[in-house]
């Protein structure tokens, strides 16, 4: 970035503070005898070389009991979008109306912008004004502009204060990517000794219960905060609806179909609603489109996957019936079953199309989990096995999608993901099983916001079965930032200090550099 940027980026940031200040002191919700709307902040995302998705929620009051955030009637809002953080020029505007159907969410989906710069924008409804939000538009299609980036993944209210959003969002990223559980469904007893702030309600199931989950996390300061310095990409992981969910299937073996779909409904509902996403994302029930694809000039492709709503039913289930991910410590042939997918197989074949039709420098495919194979040891009865809630509870679907990479000979693909609380480098190899075959892309996953990791000294003792991991460390929560230019990507593996400390710093735990051409994790 030129010396020209990073002053223009210092500038915007001091914009963004006074803009914000002034509008959550704004008097005319007061005035208007309606309590401030804008409690939730604003956010961008799914960005394009001409525009971008704008998103606020109206809910003056978040946390009403029956979920609509104090609203019942149509509200206008008015939203704008101006080339200054003060809004003096305004480029672009309209109304729009706020309706209970989304939970007078707002998704505006601006065109017609400048490639490759900065916007601001707002929102103004019943008498209030929103903080303002930077957006940015991608390159131009043809372009091979450099980009910072980020992407953050398991973020726990209850286990701690979102300190990595706040150290995310101070790079001034260019663009954000959310790797799921952006909630938690679940919640711990209140006498587990987890709870560091507590979700004030139990495991979320309906509508309100989700609506009210997400609208606690968007009143953090931190997340306000990311959201508002740098448009997002967002998929999800499990806990956005429950625990170990594989699409029409819950964890418990109690809960039919029928009944877990109407729950899923309510879950994707109330991710759409608190999204930054594009009308193509809009539920139909139980169903919800987010797998896409974004180009960022001709510098990187991102293929965004989604690892939850597609896949067959969770492998070698127990006994006891429970589909819960656990360790396979015996034979089933579930694991390898060519049958089996991940993604489902319409978004395979889309995923492979993606990889045909790539012309990037860059391909990073961004999606939720650890593809790494990973031989595991139960910590019961110490047997070797694999984690079945995993890409390794589904290794065909693997294989294909590193033979495509191969057999289109994709440029620079690097994996990033989530899911396990811990971070991690690895080698992905054709053959994932065989460290002895090609090196075919490097993975990167990226520890928990919050969320407690699995034990290091136990995980550690496994690692000379898994000589394809490069880096491993689940002791440090915090999350992972990206400079990436035509020729090298540089990764920070970033720890924060404590996250139970509302003030907690920040310092670098890894870095590596990857030129282009080089598939193998480089230490």
């Amino acid at each position: 970035m030129s010396g020209v940027v990073d002053h223009d980026r210092r500038r915007v940031l001091s914009g963004l503070a006074v803009a914000t200040a002034f509008s959550i002191l704004s008097p005319f919700a007061r005035s208007a005898g309606v309590d401030y709307p804008f409690t939730l902040g604003v956010a961008s995302g799914d960005p394009l070389p001409d525009g971008f998705v704008i998103w606020t929620r109206l809910a003056p009051f978040f946390n009403a009991v029956d979920g609509r955030g104090g609203l019942s009637r149509p509200v206008p809002v008015r939203w704008h979008v101006a080339t200054d953080a003060a809004m003096t020029q305004i480029v672009k505007r309209g109304e729009v109306t706020a309706t209970e159907r989304f939970g007078h969410s707002v998704h505006i989906e601006v065109a017609g912008l400048e490639a490759g710069r900065p916007y601001w924008y707002q929102f103004e409804g019943l008498g209030a004004q929103s903080p303002v939000g930077q957006a940015r538009t991608t390159p131009a299609l043809h372009a091979m502009a450099s980009a910072r980036l980020g992407f953050v993944s398991c973020s726990h209210w209850e286990r701690g204060y979102f300190s990595a959003y706040r150290h995310l969002a101070a790079e001034q990223p260019d663009l954000v990517f959310f790797l799921g559980d952006y909630i938690y469904d679940s919640s711990y007893a209140a006498d587990s000794g987890k709870v560091c702030r507590s979700h004030g309600s139990g495991n979320a199931q309906t509508l309100s219960d989700y609506r009210n989950r997400y609208a606690l996390y968007k009143t953090d300061p931190d997340l306000q905060a990311l959201h508002a310095a740098a448009p997002s990409v967002a998929t999800w992981d499990d806990h956005e609806v429950q625990n170990d969910y594989a699409n029409r299937w819950s964890q418990d073996p109690k809960v039919g179909m029928a009944q877990f779909l109407q729950q899923r409904a309510a879950a994707y509902q109330a991710y759409y609603e608190h999204m930054p996403l594009r009308t193509s994302s809009v539920p139909k029930g139980a169903d919800m489109r987010i797998y896409r694809r974004l180009d960022y000039g001709r510098l990187a492709r991102f293929h965004v996957l989604d690892g939850r709503q597609y896949r067959s039913g969770q492998p070698c289930i127990q006994a006891n019936g429970s589909r819960q991910g656990h360790i396979q410590t015996s034979p089933c042939r579930d694991l390898r079953d060519p049958a089996r997918t991940l993604l489902g197989w319409q978004q395979e074949a889309w995923l492979d199309q993606g990889f045909a039709q790539s012309k990037a420098q860059w391909n990073v495919i961004a999606q939720d989990l650890l593809v790494a194979p990973l031989i595991q040891r139960d910590l019961t009865n110490h047997k070797p096995g694999r984690w079945t809630d995993g890409w390794d509870g589904y290794m065909a679907n693997r294989s294909r999608m590193l033979a495509s990479i191969t057999r289109h000979r994709l440029s620079n693909p690097v994996f990033w993901g989530g899911d396990i609380h811990s971070f991690w480098a690895t080698d992905l190899h054709a053959k994932a099983d065989n460290p002895d075959s090609a090196v075919v892309a490097t993975e990167f996953v990226g520890s928990s916001v919050t969320s407690d990791g699995p034990p290091y000294d136990a995980f550690m003792k496994i690692m000379p079965l898994n000589p394809h991991v490069k880096f491993f460390d689940s002791r440090q929560r915090g999350y992972v930032s990206v400079e990436l230019t035509a020729q090298r990507m540089l990764t920070n593996f970033r720890a924060i200090s404590d996250p139970r400390d509302p003030a907690a710093t920040v310092s670098t735990l890894k870095s590596f550099v990857n030129d282009s051409g080089q598939p193998s994790v480089a230490l």
